[in-house]
C-alpha cells in the first residue's frame, strides 16, 4: 500500500474535524454514546476522503539514450545564402 501524502493528511483531517462537528451540532446529541457515534462517523467520513482522494503522480521512466543527455545536443548553422550563379563562377 502507497504512504498517504500530505495533503491526504490534511483533508483527512479536516473532514474529521469539521464532519464530527457537524454531526454534533445537527443531532443535538448530549449523552456519551451519541458524542461517540458522532465521533466515529466523522472520523470514517475521514478516512474514507483520505483513501479515496488521487495520490501523487509517479514519474514517468525514461529509458537512458546516449543521444538525449542534456547538453549533448548538435548546433545548427544554418548554409550560407550564395546568389544565383554562383557554381558558374571559375574565379578569374
Amino acid at each position: 500500500m502507497q504512504r498517504p501524502n500530505a495533503a491526504q493528511y490534511a483533508y483527512g483531517s479536516a473532514v474529521v474535524v469539521l464532519a464530527t462537528a457537524a454531526l454534533l451540532l445537527l443531532t443535538g446529541a448530549t449523552g456519551p454514546p451519541g458524542i461517540a457515534a458522532a465521533c466515529l462517523a466523522g472520523l470514517l467520513l475521514g478516512v474514507l476522503v483520505a483513501v479515496t482522494m488521487p495520490g501523487a503522480a509517479r514519474p514517468v521512466k525514461t529509458s537512458d539514450t546516449p543521444g538525449a543527455s542534456p547538453g549533448n545536443d548538435a548546433v545548427r548553422v544554418p548554409a550560407a545564402q550564395v546568389g544565383a550563379r554562383a557554381d558558374t563562377r571559375t574565379g578569374a
